[in-house]
Formats: C-alpha cells, sequence, structure tokens
C-alpha cells in the first residue's frame, strides 16, 4: 500500500509531504483546487508521460517520491527480485523531472528506466477514472480479474504447462519440416561423400607410415651408394683398417696402464667401441642386403597418397582430419535418415498434449460460465443502486480457434455494459461517461476484491453526475472496499467523503498560487464536510449535521 507521497515543485505544489493509511482516504477540496495533483503526481512516480509544464513556475526541476509498503504485495516482491534488486518491506519509487532535460527515475535508490516504472506501478496501483491507466479496459485483465474469482490458478498453471509443451514440440516440429524440402539433397550428398570416404578405406596412422616409406622408396639409390660407401670405410678394403688401427691403440694403452691404472677406464672405452663398431657393420650389411629399388611400390605410393590430398583438398581440410570427417558426416546421415521417425514421435506427442489441453480448457472455460454468471448478476444488482436504474452488466465468453491454443485457454473474456434500460450492451471501453466507468468499476472490484492482489485503488470522478442515496452508497461501497484493500478517492460529495477512513484537503492561495496538501484531524473533517454541504454560508446546523454523518459512517 502507499504509505506516503512526497511533493516538490508540482503543478502549484511548492513542497508537500503526506502520510497515507490504510482503508479508504477521500481527496476533497474547492471546485478548481487542483484536487487530481495527487493522482497526477502519483501517476508520474509510476512512469507516465510528462511535459516541463508540470514543473512550478520559477522551477527547473520538480521532484515525486512515493513510498509503499510492499510485505502483503507478492507481485511487486517478485519483480524487485527479477529485476535483481533488494526485496524489503518499504519500496520507495523517485522521480526527478527536469525543464530542459529528461525525466530519471529511482526504485530505492537505483536508476531505472520509465518501463520499469511502469511494470512495477501495475503491481502496486491501479487506478479508475477518466485516465491513461484503467486496466478495466484491457481484455487481459478482465480475463485475469474473472479468473480471480475462480480459484482455479492450478488448473490455469497445468494449461500453461500444456501450452508450453505444445509450443516447444511445434517449434522442433516445424524446423525438421522446414529442413525437410532440402533432406534428400542432403542425405544424397552425404551419402556418395561418405561412399568416397570409404572406398578410400583410410587406416589409422597410415599417412605418417606413407610418408616415411615414400621418402625411403624415392631415395633408396642414395641410400645404397651412402651405405657401401659406409661399409668400405669400416672395412680393411678401403686401406685404412678402422678395426686394426685400433687394435693397435689399445694395445699400446694396455702397456701404459701398468705405469698409471687411471687409464684403464680410457681402455675399456676404445674396447667397446671396438664392439659397436662390428655391430653397426654388421647391421648395414644387413640392411642393405634387404634394400632394394622398387618403382612400382613407388609408383603406388605416389598414387596413394594423391588420392588422399586429393579428397582432403576437396573437403578443405588437412589429410590428417579426414578420419574424423568420416565420423561427422556419418553421424549427419544418420539424423537425416532418422527425422521421418522423429517428426511421427513429435506429431504424437503434440497430439498427446493438444488433448490434455483441451480437456483443461473446457474445464476452465467451464469454471469462467460459471463465475461470469454470478459476477454478471452481482455488478448488475450494484448498478442498480448507483444511479444507473435499468443498466445491466454482462461477460460475454466465446470461443476463440481451437487448433490454435493460447496460454490462458480458449476464451475470449469481454465485459459488456448497458448503462441505462433500453440500451444495448456494449464493450466497457465504449461506456462514454467518466463517471459511469468509475461506478462500473467500483462495483466490480467490490464484487472481485477478494480475488485481486493490487493493494491500492484509486477512483477519479467516481460521483460525477450521483448524489443523494446513491453518492451515500458509493461512499459505503469505497468504504466496504477499503477493508481489504487501500482506497484513495477524489470526491465532492460530503456523503462519499464521510464514509472515509482519512480525509485529505487540496486547497490554494497567494500570488503566485500555490497548493496546500493536508491531512485532517476529525474536527477539521467536520468543517470540510460541512462546507462540502453547505455552500457558502456554513451554520452550526450544518456542522451538527456534518458531524452526525461522520459518526454514523464511523461508528
Amino acid at each position: 500500500m502507499l504509505i506516503s507521497l512526497y511533493l516538490r515543485n508540482f503543478v502549484i505544489v511548492r513542497e508537500a509531504e503526506i502520510s497515507l493509511r490504510d482503508g479508504m482516504t477521500a481527496i476533497t477540496g474547492e471546485t478548481g483546487a487542483g484536487k487530481s495533483i495527487l493522482i497526477g503526481a502519483l501517476e508520474l512516480a509510476l512512469g507516465g508521460r510528462t511535459s516541463s509544464d508540470i514543473i512550478r513556475h520559477g522551477e527547473d526541476q520538480a521532484e515525486i517520491i512515493a513510498s509503499f509498503d510492499i510485505a502483503g504485495c507478492s507481485e511487486a516482491a517478485s519483480w524487485l527480485e527479477s529485476q535483481e534488486m533488494e526485496v524489503a518491506q518499504d519500496c520507495v519509487i523517485r522521480r526527478i523531472l527536469s525543464r530542459n532535460g529528461p525525466s530519471r527515475g529511482f526504485v530505492n535508490g537505483r536508476p531505472v528506466a520509465m518501463q520499469q516504472l511502469r511494470q512495477l506501478g501495475d503491481t502496486l496501483v491501479d487506478i479508475h477514472g477518466q485516465h491513461e491507466h484503467q486496466s478495466l479496459l484491457r481484455l487481459d485483465d478482465q480475463r485475469n480479474l474473472l479468473d480471480s474469482m475462480t480459484g482455479h490458478q492450478a488448473d490455469l498453471d497445468m494449461l500453461s504447462r500444456c501450452y508450453e509443451e505444445i509450443q516447444h514440440c511445434q517449434q522442433q516440429l516445424d524446423q525438421l519440416c522446414n529442413r525437410d524440402d532440402k533432406a534428400e539433397d542432403q542425405q544424397e550428398l552425404l551419402r556418395y561423400q561418405l561412399t568416397e570416404l570409404e572406398q578410400l578405406d583410410l587406416e589409422e596412422n597410415e599417412i605418417s607410415a606413407l610418408e616415411e616409406e615414400h621418402r625411403r622408396l624415392a631415395n633408396a639409390s642414395d641410400l645404397i651408394t651412402g651405405i657401401n660407401e659406409s661399409l668400405l670405410e669400416l672395412s680393411s678394403e678401403s686401406g685404412t683398417d678402422i678395426e686394426q688401427q685400433l687394435n693397435q691403440t689399445i694395445s699400446k694403452l694396455q702397456q701404459l696402464e701398468r705405469l698409471d691404472p687411471a687409464l684403464s677406464e680410457i681402455n675399456q672405452i676404445l674396447l667397446n667401441a671396438g664392439i659397436y663398431i662390428d655391430e653397426a657393420t654388421a647391421q648395414l650389411r644387413r640392411y642393405i642386403e634387404r634394400m632394394e629399388t622398387n618403382p612400382q611400390r613407388l609408383d603406388w605410393v605416389n598414387q596413394r597418397m594423391g588420392s588422399i590430398h586429393d579428397l582432403a583438398r576437396k573437403h578443405r581440410i588437412n589429410p590428417s582430419e579426414l578420419t574424423a570427417l568420416q565420423g561427422s558426416l556419418k553421424k549427419k546421415l544418420d539424423e537425416l535418415e532418422s527425422a521421418e521417425q522423429h517428426i511421427t514421435e513429435l506429431e504424437q506427442k503434440i497430439a498427446s498434449h493438444l488433448s490434455e489441453y483441451s480437456k483443461q480448457a473446457r474445464k476452465i472455460s467451464h469454471q469462467r460460465k460459471q463465475a461470469a454468471s454470478r459476477l454478471s448478476e452481482e455488478v448488475t444488482q450494484r448498478m442498480q443502486k448507483l444511479g444507473m436504474e435499468g443498466g445491466s452488466f454482462t461477460l460475454e465468453i466465446t470461443a476463440t480457434d481451437p487448433d490454435k491454443p493460447r496460454r490462458h485457454g480458449l476464451d475470449r473474456v469481454e465485459y459488456l455494459v448497458a448503462a441505462n434500460a433500453g440500451q444495448a450492451p456494449q464493450p466497457l471501453h465504449k461506456v462514454a461517461s467518466g463517471g459511469e466507468l468509475s461506478r462500473i468499476a467500483l462495483a466490480i472490484q467490490v464484487c472481485a476484491m477478494e480475488g485481486s492482489s493490487t493493494p491500492t485503488l484509486i477512483f477519479d470522478e467516481i460521483d460525477v453526475g450521483i448524489g443523494g442515496r446513491v453518492a451515500e452508497i458509493v461512499g459505503q461501497l469505497l468504504a466496504q472496499l477499503g477493508q481489504v484493500r487501500q482506497v484513495l478517492c477524489i470526491t465532492h460529495l460530503a456523503q462519499v467523503a464521510a464514509n472515509a477512513h482519512q480525509q485529505i484537503l487540496i486547497s490554494k492561495s497567494g500570488d503566485p498560487v500555490e497548493a496546500t496538501v493536508s491531512a485532517l484531524n476529525k474536527t477539521q473533517r467536520v468543517e470540510e464536510i460541512a462546507r462540502m454541504m453547505g455552500g457558502i454560508k456554513i451554520t452550526d446546523q450544518t456542522r451538527a449535521h456534518a458531524e452526525e454523518m461522520l459518526n454514523q459512517s464511523n461508528g
């Protein structure tokens, strides 16, 4: 609920701060005093459109601060949480309006966009009257209000889940069907590409083995010549017998070793060197025995490597990536070939979800029609007492296309009103009189107040064109609504104001003119209600009547 409202340099208000309480609050004042200033300021605080005209003359900036207690408003708390803002009992909304620059909005000190202010405001305040924000004129809100009276939220949640499943499966099905037009061509290409890779039959590590073999075969002549020369150099045939020279050196060192034992380790190294030379010579002979030039094998290796590189270039990848490509192409082909089966499965799922959806939608539609009949009767009865004798209120529920499921069911809900006897019912948004619209909204809200969740209701121009008994009934209904919701009402009728739990007076004076906002005590309320009743001269009798009205209304 709204707990306080602060204004600075707003229209004709220099500075004002008013504390509000729960229940019903009447906002009164002389004609032209600016009773709508508080409502206009609150609308702006909640993201309404503005212009530089609302800034007090001679000032560059205006400021509005609205403080709310959201302890009982789960929707506002959820919104704050969704915006990653701190959720506390109090929510402070601030808007600064500049004559030469854009306005700025803040929620609990954090800068926010105007759209965010409007989203938060929709959870906190509902304004009824000749204003832009009239939720009952929106078809979605008309349906939501009816649903709040039925108590079938669990059924609505299940319907919403069915709808989401249908949408999810349908999206998958659409993707598969859209792809199906080209699927055959894709499959044919994939089969051809896979056939090429399978025919290549590339083995693991084959490329490196082929490269190694290619180097050996391509350089066979050089290898044979070089190895023969090496064998010649190692043998005595070269004229330099390495083995004989090594043995002579070892013999000398063995003699010297008797003079210095330290030469023993060196001598052993030379002995080992002789052994290694013998082994190397033997291995070279065995290698040369196996080695041969093989032009046919070299041609085959060249062809094999050429085939591998040609296919790799065709796919614009490295030869080493061909095996991985083969696996990837096979997976894609399997997916395409199984698409038909997947389509069938999705169609079966959609049919199953649609069946459940239709069942839930029919159940909810039946519940809505029962609640609609009850609400139509109750609102029509209240209209007779609110100055609209002969008028009627009807909820029209029509079926929408069953082949196009919607999140909230297959019903179109619209409020129809005939304000006077003999008139044809019309959609609520076509009701011409703002006063009639406000009173109809009041009747609907009183009937549905247990199901609605918006904590603060504002009624503007609700008493236009009424008086006497009807005005007293309007006041009683507002007070009744104030028992479960916070109600703010701009009124010029004493019968309405007397039923309020709190009364705020807007007055203006001075040159330049300046408005003041005051919360009235009981004595001041008697005087103000007497003024509203008595005209220019207020008598003791008028004051006594005003006090009697207050006592009866709040007794």
